[in-house]
């Protein structure tokens, strides 16, 4: 009877056991159920194109070349702004002379650190380069850095040059007006330059 007793107990811990491992394994189920569905709500963001960080790119039809800028910071006058360039090409990893020019010195500088020319190539299995280059407006309004990109290729060099816009402050920039608008023979208006 005593053995009896003890093989009923031992089944009833078994059954016990197996109850409790049963359970177990429905929660974890559940766990695992609720993750599945908790990725596959995230997995269309995961998939999702990342933003680009740049403000802007700039390209020529047909050009070999395109540049996209970021201006870090706010621009104000006199003091020096960072503007990032990423210049794309698509001749391959062919070393890129990249210059720089600003046409008009009264409305902004180049740092007196700047370069105005670099020789660069792209890093292994890349198509792009990055720069970072350093003016200090000198007004505000809109103004261009001016960004030439070239390759010498079999064939001879192949260049682009490119204006990235820079605004400082949220004015325009005034236009002077010279001489006087008159109308000719046609009764078009024409604009006269007078000698004052």
């Amino acid at each position: 009877m005593n053995i009896m007793n003890q093989a009923k107990n031992m089944a009833l811990i078994i059954l016990a056991f197996f109850v409790v491992s049963a359970c177990g394994n429905g929660s974890v189920e559940e766990q695992a159920v609720a993750a599945d569905e908790t990725q596959a709500v995230e997995a269309p963001e995961a998939t999702a194109k990342p933003q680009s960080t740049f403000d802007g790119t700039v390209a020529k039809p047909g050009s070999p070349f395109s540049v996209s800028y970021k201006v870090i910071g706010t621009p104000i006058v006199g003091s020096p702004v960072t503007v990032e360039l990423r210049v794309t090409s698509t001749l391959g990893s062919q070393p890129v002379t990249v210059s720089y020019r600003l046409n008009d010195a009264s409305a902004m500088l180049f740092h007196e650190a700047q370069p105005s020319r670099i020789e660069i190539a792209p890093a292994a299995n890349e198509d792009f380069i990055t720069q970072r280059v350093t003016v200090v407006p000198q007004r505000e309004g809109r103004m261009y850095l001016n960004v030439a990109t070239s390759v010498e290729t079999e064939n001879g060099s192949t260049s682009s040059v490119m204006a990235v816009p820079i605004q400082v402050g949220t004015g325009g920039r005034e236009l002077e007006e010279n001489g006087e608008v008159q109308l000719d023979e046609n009764d078009e208006a024409v604009r006269v330059l007078t000698v004052e």
